[in-house]
């Protein structure tokens, strides 16, 4: 994974330096017009705000999966204790199963219309986390380490990241994705 993290810096370094920013006669054209347009969305600022946050995204991105592997790095030499909590109640197990089902919904909720706000994708991710947390701990290892194998969570993580690589890279050298519809 660091390969391609610093391939795409390097692309994005190219990019900068070597493709043309070409300058545009604006004097009769209205920028607040002009930004409306470009974004397919009726407020400016939004506008501005949707444009920027691919940067601020791809950074994140970058930050949380250094961290991770440093984490990883870090721990690798840890052992793990022989004895592993969960919840053994019943009612603690559905109502913890119940919190999970929630926090999954607004997880999903949260990522469908995260991007209208700064910081909208982070807060999906908490409960979407909350929500595994939430099974771990009522599930056993067994159970969870067969899942995570028969899913292929692993690769999935994998893919969802180079999809987003490549579609970000992709709408920074100039190509235009596919406006959605705004009701």
């Amino acid at each position: 994974m660091k390969w391609i993290y610093i391939a795409a810096g390097i692309a994005l370094y190219v990019k900068f330096m070597v493709l043309p920013n070409p300058a545009a006669d604006l004097s009769d054209l209205s920028i607040v017009e002009s930004v409306v347009e470009d974004s397919g969305v009726p407020n400016a600022v939004s506008g501005i705000i949707f444009r920027n946050r691919l940067y601020d995204t791809i950074f994140e991105v970058v930050v949380f999966t250094i961290a991770i592997m440093g984490a990883k790095f870090l721990l690798a030499d840890e052992k793990p204790f022989c004895t592993i909590y969960q919840f053994t109640d019943k009612p603690s197990i559905v109502l913890a199963r119940l919190g999970a089902t929630i926090a999954a919904l607004v997880g999903i909720e949260l990522a469908i219309r995260g991007h209208l706000s700064p910081g909208g994708g982070f807060a999906a991710g908490v409960a979407g986390g909350t929500a595994i947390g939430l099974v771990a701990i009522t599930s056993s290892f067994q159970w969870m380490q067969a899942f995570y194998k028969r899913w292929q969570a692993a690769r999935w993580e994998k893919v969802s990241v180079l999809i987003f690589i490549v579609l970000a890279v992709i709408t920074l050298t100039g190509v235009e994705l596919p406006h959605g519809e705004l009701q």
